[in-house]
């Protein structure tokens, strides 16, 4: 990776059916929707960077599934990538995000104002309160499928544009390859740094080329607004801070999102934005306003409840383990106890 045109039209030279992935134990949104049918029509295709069929699938085709969660199964490369491929994403988009049509015009509310409580969780049971979203820089590949230059592109443009941020917002860029090892792990520690990618879907979608060039962490100087750069997505926007006032949380992330898209916007760069599908990223899962909004909850016995898995269900909750996505389990065989709650909306 980056994937060029002139491998997938060698790949042409095989056909459709010889080509077509093995697909019969895998528990993804995408696995459910190809078909070799589709998979016929849509494997010669391509966007403009060279971002193709097998590309896009890839992460679904390496990682069946997970035992708790129906993850995506796919991830895009560029922005062209949801019309080119829009037979399949259309449908894996229904799918994920409760029945959103093609047809269908995305809203997007940024006003903290229009927030309806939020300041009144209880500080005995909540330990802290998160908003994050990602944006993507239009005119760059996404990180599945950018190039070094492009991703130091984009880290260059995004530290002049996070040094113009002021007042509370005011802060520091560090960048992963100016850190010790030792520094690394505190920063994820504390909550504040993405980890290493060693997530299968990360690195089976290729997000983890050339690790860690040109990522980074910039964060104000009281480490409640975070701006991640070059993970999943271009910039992962994050505010956070300790307790259960949510409608604190909320109010910082809308400012500085809002300022922070008028700076690179007066930089000559908007972020990837259509009106069926609102703001543009990576995973189809965090399309539209992208916006996940959670709270670490202390309950310190419900796990070992026989109906655990059940309420969670009814909550529309999934469980994660103290590691995340990819260490949810509940005791025994070595796996971490769930200490993490997460609320599915169809964002």
């Amino acid at each position: 990776m980056p994937f060029g045109n002139t491998h997938n039209q060698m790949k042409m030279k095989f056909t459709s059916e010889q080509e077509y992935p093995d697909l019969s134990k895998h528990n993804n949104y995408m696995a459910k929707v190809l078909s070799p049918a589709m998979y016929e029509r849509l494997r010669s295709k391509q966007t403009p960077s060279g971002f193709s069929l097998d590309d896009l699938i890839q992460t679904g085709v390496d990682n069946p599934g997970h035992p708790y969660i129906l993850t995506v199964g796919c991830a895009a490369g560029d922005e062209e990538t949801y019309e080119v491929f829009k037979e399949l994403l259309d449908t894996v988009i229904h799918d994920r995000h409760g029945g959103y049509k093609p047809t269908d015009k995305h809203k997007t509310d940024l006003n903290p104002a229009h927030l309806k409580g939020g300041d009144d969780l209880d500080p005995n049971y909540v330990l802290s309160s998160r908003v994050r979203t990602g944006r993507s820089i239009r005119g760059f590949c996404l990180p599945p499928h950018c190039s070094r230059g492009e991703r130091r592109a984009v880290e260059k443009l995004s530290i002049e544009a996070l040094a113009s941020l002021t007042g509370d917002l005011k802060g520091k860029y560090y960048a992963l390859k100016d850190m010790t090892e030792a520094e690394q792990q505190q920063l994820i520690d504390d909550h504040f740094l993405f980890d290493k990618p060693v997530s299968p879907l990360l690195l089976a979608s290729g997000m983890a080329r050339d690790w860690p060039d040109a990522r980074g962490i910039w964060h104000n100087d009281n480490k409640t607004f975070l701006v991640w750069v070059n993970e999943e997505d271009h910039l992962r926007v994050i505010s956070m801070q300790k307790g259960g006032n949510m409608k604190e949380v909320f109010t910082r992330f809308c400012t500085g999102l809002t300022k922070i898209e008028s700076l690179f916007k007066e930089r000559g760069h908007a972020f990837m934005w259509n009106e069926h599908l609102g703001y543009i990223l990576t995973c189809p899962s965090n399309l539209g306003t992208g916006l996940r909004a959670g709270v670490h909850v202390k309950l310190s016995h419900m796990s070992k409840h026989a109906k655990f898995g059940e309420v969670l269900k009814r909550l529309r909750l999934q469980k994660r383990g103290t590691g995340g996505v990819d260490t949810a389990a509940v005791g025994g065989g070595g796996g971490n106890h769930i200490t993490e709650f997460s609320l599915l909306y169809p964002h």
